[in-house]
């Protein structure tokens, strides 16, 4: 009995999930937790307008339900509001660890403090929660992110380069920002010019190169904080013929980003992978959620205070290796990389 209630609430999970998330609680197992004594753990994302969300979210559930854990999702759809409601609704059920990955990681810290009062362990999850004292950080080396983006296009013989990134809300941003400018500095690379889409939307991209696009001729490469943002100037520079003509990099491995990878117009993607992130972090959280103590060598400092900190490495990945790490990897399928254009593994 137990095994199918768990099996039914992962598959009311699922279908909520794929008509779309509401502001509200996306399930309530009351019932279900008073027959399955099991573990709840509260997960809040920011919104799913990034594609790759879609793949830490099922490989965390997947994964805790594995370890006899539900998980209820919430979506905030980008609005730091809802988040703290929606994380204080989560405080109120009292469940077993919290996992956060935060709309703006400067303003969570009194409602994760009140999770911390109330013994309930939190977990940033892929960007920090600053002055918060949480339990864990997990996330991608985003420096490292950072300088892979920067020596992409120090190998192109690039003078020039203009940035296009993520919100300075995200944690994430100014520690990719800091790998990239390191390496324009040590390669004597001058940015032209940096810009910051708010709220990841990619759109902001593609308007910066249409009121620009004078400056933008002047630059040698094109650094954009993920791969939405990337496709969203490549297609403002195909309006201005420059797409292939100006190198653009990116970050996640966006099915569309390699795409235009093997097509020439993006050089390259740093590809991080979520389902070993999104399944060390679930094995973590249920950690915590028993009581017990993490084993993880790594601290990071918050503002205020050293966390317990995981840090997965990232993949460079270009034309020449987008076979071996996407394909052989099965992050991606080759037709559908392949698709708009010719697959010359299987022409030979």
């Amino acid at each position: 009995m137990k095994g199918f209630l768990r099996m039914m609430l992962s598959v009311v999970i699922t279908a909520t999930l794929a008509c779309g998330c509401s502001s509200g609680p996306v399930i309530s197992p009351d019932d279900v937790n008073q027959a399955d004594d099991t573990l709840e753990i509260g997960m809040c994302f920011d919104s799913f307008v990034i594609e790759r969300w879609e793949k830490d979210r099922d490989v965390f559930v997947a994964t805790a339900a594995g370890l006899g854990a539900t998980v209820n999702i919430q979506n905030a759809n980008g609005n730091v509001e809802k988040q703290i409601e929606q994380i204080k609704y989560f405080i109120d059920k009292k469940v077993d660890c919290l996992v956060i990955i935060p709309v703006d990681g400067s303003s969570l810290k009194d409602v994760v403090l009140d999770a911390k009062k109330a013994k309930i362990p939190v977990v940033c999850y892929d960007r920090l929660i600053s002055n918060a004292n949480a339990d864990l950080y997990i996330s991608f080396d985003n420096e490292r992110v950072g300088q892979m983006l920067g020596e992409a296009i120090a190998s192109q013989g690039a003078g020039n380069v203009i940035m296009i990134g993520g919100p300075l809300t995200d944690n994430n941003v100014p520690m990719v920002t800091a790998g990239f400018t390191n390496v324009m500095k040590q390669n004597g690379i001058d940015i032209l010019d940096t810009y910051n889409c708010e709220g990841w939307k990619a759109e902001y991209g593609s308007a910066y190169v249409y009121d620009h696009m004078e400056l933008v001729k002047r630059a040698d490469a094109i650094m954009c904080g993920n791969d939405d943002i990337a496709s969203s100037v490549i297609k403002a520079l195909a309006v201005g013929q420059l797409a292939g003509e100006i190198p653009v990099v990116g970050q996640d491995a966006d099915l569309p980003a390699c795409q235009h990878i093997v097509q020439g117009t993006q050089l390259m993607t740093v590809y991080k992978p979520v389902g070993k992130l999104a399944e060390e972090a679930a094995k973590l959280s249920v950690e915590l959620a028993k009581g017990e103590t993490l084993d993880v060598e790594g601290v990071i400092n918050d503002g205020t205070n050293q966390i317990p900190y995981v840090a997965v490495e990232p993949v460079a990945v270009t034309k020449d290796n987008m076979d071996q790490v996407i394909i052989d990897g099965g992050f991606h399928t080759r037709e559908d990389v392949y698709l708009n254009t010719v697959d010359t593994t299987d022409s030979q």
